[in-house]
């Protein structure tokens, strides 16, 4: 039996220290990397919002990851705005809705904070319209006729309130997106 010497035992431990300071260190910049992915671009204002409308910050930054990942100039092909991708005449309905004085344009949806205030007002609506999120992000994206009819059709919807399945795989996409988006922020900044 060969004897184990003391230069062995300590190439042994410098390839075991080495070993655990690669793992600290490609762990450290995998959190760093997600932390850059995963931002927590507009605190102040997603902050705001969510104390206003009682939504969970984590599920905003979702949407708005899921929307426009954060810029705010953002544009889709349906002609949806800025961060929360909020349509025109959604826009327009909401500032009815609870007949504010303030009357703003469309252009007023590129500035961040009127696109998150009136972005986590629709979400807070569609969140006590359907009670359940994932119905309201559906909503969100979707419409509210569609999935006011998707919940009437059993084919879609068993109790009338909540969907098992979801007609439009674009709607469908994402709702699960912005689930696995909220998740990721609530892992990686909320704690929980």
């Amino acid at each position: 039996m060969k004897k184990i010497t003391l230069k062995t035992v300590i190439f042994l431990l410098a390839i075991v220290a080495l070993m655990v300071g690669i793992g600290i260190v490609f762990r450290f910049l995998t959190q760093q990397w997600q932390k850059d992915t995963y931002p927590l671009s507009y605190e102040t204002e997603i902050t705001a919002a969510s104390e206003k409308y009682h939504v969970d910050k984590a599920l905003i930054y979702g949407v708005i990851k899921t929307e426009s990942n954060f810029d705010p100039q953002a544009v889709s092909s349906a002609g949806a705005i800025g961060l929360m991708q909020i349509m025109p005449d959604t826009f327009t309905w909401l500032q009815t809705y609870y007949k504010e004085e303030n009357t703003y344009t469309t252009d007023d949806l590129y500035d961040p904070t009127i696109n998150i205030d009136y972005g986590v007002e629709l979400l807070s609506i569609l969140l006590e319209k359907y009670g359940n999120e994932e119905t309201a992000l559906c909503a969100y994206n979707g419409g509210v006729g569609h999935v006011d009819e998707w919940l009437k059709n059993p084919q879609y919807s068993d109790d009338g309130k909540t969907l098992k399945e979801v007609p439009f795989g674009e709607t469908d996409r994402y709702r699960r997106l912005v689930e696995q988006n909220k998740s990721i922020y609530k892992q990686l900044h909320f704690n929980e």
